[in-house]
């Protein structure tokens, strides 16, 4: 999940999408992750569903299902796509249908679907041929959107992560003391997804939701949550180790918990 981060909107170095073993390492753990991850705000499913002309949804990268899920329990038809076959099969279990591809070389057979989601994989997806690819497989009027969680980590904490990561990935393609907030709330991810529709064509011009929302974590939770994220899923447990010690010691530190401000922020477009 991204924190909110500082800077220009224009990251250095590789492209998220282009980082395939960290795109593609999430399934390494798909129990934990399913179990560790936040949930979307319901108010945040309810507007996509208001939003699109009819039930029929595309979920993206789906993951474990986490989303899909979310959308079948409020009367929706989903079907996910997603390249890992170990997430792709929890999903299944999960009662999700589940076609396993990158969304870039997926086939989509002829259907055409409602609406398309994305929840915390747009930027695993090439933000033009993605959004191009949204446009072809959406009837017109159908919505796309794209939602992350942001949230902001207690700074005692982020800097012990931080410093733990940076120890032990010095070469790491991903800086997290790069990863602070910003005045306007926007995420470098938020930004690029908006130019790919963009550029893509085929959409009138994107939207930004934000729910505010809140989650209280234990030390406990928190570290069993932080295997998951996508710097540390390709992590030996030995490094793992100690960026986990640090974090966990930061935590124990501010009392041995803390409540953690979430903004699930969403980019939406309607098809013309």
């Amino acid at each position: 999940m991204p924190t909110e981060s500082s800077g220009s909107s224009r990251p250095s170095g590789p492209e998220p999408h282009q980082l395939r073993q960290m795109a593609e390492s999430f399934g390494v753990d798909a129990e934990r992750y399913d179990r560790t991850r936040p949930r979307y705000p319901d108010r945040l499913v309810q507007r996509i569903v208001d939003a699109g002309p009819g039930p029929g949804v595309l979920d993206v990268g789906c993951g474990t299902g986490i989303a899909a899920r979310q959308f079948a329990a409020v009367g929706c038809r989903v079907l996910g796509v997603e390249p890992d076959p170990r997430l792709a099969d929890f999903a299944r279990r999960g009662g999700i249908e589940v076609e396993e591809a990158t969304f870039e070389s997926w086939d989509p057979a002829g259907r055409a679907f409602d609406v398309i989601v994305a929840g915390q994989a747009w930027h695993w997806v090439d933000p033009v041929a993605g959004a191009a690819k949204a446009a072809q497989v959406l009837r017109p009027g159908g919505l796309l959107a794209a939602f992350w969680h942001v949230f902001q980590l207690p700074a005692d904490v982020a800097e012990a992560f931080a410093t733990a990561y940076r120890r032990v990935v010095p070469d790491a393609p991903v800086d997290p003391r790069q990863q602070k907030q910003v005045p306007d709330g926007h995420l470098p991810l938020v930004i690029k997804a908006i130019d790919g529709i963009r550029e893509a064509g085929g959409f009138r011009e994107p939207e930004q939701w934000r729910f505010g929302w809140e989650q209280t974590y234990t030390r406990d939770e928190w570290l069993d949550q932080m295997p998951t994220q996508g710097i540390l899923t390709t992590l030996l447990p030995d490094r793992l180790a100690q960026v986990l010690d640090a974090v966990g010691a930061a935590i124990d530190a501010i009392g041995g918990s803390f409540t953690m401000p979430y903004t699930t922020v969403a980019v939406t477009a309607a098809r013309t």
